[in-house]
């Protein structure tokens, strides 16, 4: 298997398939495809875990695209948002933590399923609720991130505080907990809401400048209100 990613604001991903090789997405998730590449749709793993990706952001049901024939075949994929397109390459066991939404397609071998957050303030105030997406090797996952990405490396110990819109996603090592902003005038002038995420190393972790929330707001001020 081999990819390529094609533009800057509205990006798409062509994979190139040899022989016997696969891709699966959430239904609805191809763009386009060129070769000899047969379609399967089911809940991969089954209902339960159908039902798990539902919750984390994702459909029940999945679609894997395989080159049947001896040429090479091509899959192409596309973002619902602008943004962009992260490859991850995941060896065996080893885990990505993401927003909800955030899978986009991945090699046959990987995994899927919800990651509930342990604190009970990150599940309420961090701004996704309690479940977040766990993707597993091994192989190539690849996640549609609205905006722009930036990655930092944080060391033991070393902290961060976010608006918790902005985490897209993060390696397992990383804990993640919900502070609340402090100062009266911080809280109702600062435009910050009243809790922002702590992030603690030891581990990396990748920041949007887009969350698509805030794009949601702002596009609602331009929609016609309900009966005018």
């Amino acid at each position: 298997m081999r990819y390529e990613i094609f533009g800057s604001v509205m990006q798409t991903l062509d994979v190139h398939l040899s022989q016997g090789e696969s891709m699966y997405t959430e239904s609805g998730g191809m763009a386009w495809m060129k070769g000899n590449v047969e379609m399967t749709t089911n809940t991969k793993g089954g209902l339960m875990a159908g039902l798990g990706r539902k919750l984390a952001g994702e459909s029940i049901f999945m679609t894997t695209y395989t080159n049947r024939g001896a040429d090479e075949a091509l899959v192409a994929f596309a973002p619902e948002a602008p943004g962009k397109i992260i490859p991850v390459k995941l060896g065996p066991d080893q885990s990505m933590i993401c927003q909800r939404d955030a899978f986009m397609c991945a090699q046959s071998p990987v995994g899927i399923s919800m990651q509930f957050r342990k604190r009970l303030g990150a599940g309420f105030f961090g701004g996704e609720g309690f479940i977040l997406q766990k993707i597993t090797g091994p192989g190539y996952a690849f996640l549609e991130i609205p905006g722009e990405v930036r990655e930092y490396s944080l060391a033991a110990g070393e902290t961060m505080r976010v608006d918790p819109g902005h985490i897209a996603f993060f390696e397992p090592t990383i804990n993640y907990d919900i502070t609340r902003v402090k100062g009266f005038v911080n809280v109702f002038f600062s435009g910050e809401g009243l809790f922002l995420a702590t992030i603690t190393g030891p581990g990396r972790i990748w920041l949007q400048s887009l969350p698509l929330s805030n794009l949601a707001r702002k596009l609602a001020r331009y929609l016609p209100a309900k009966g005018s």
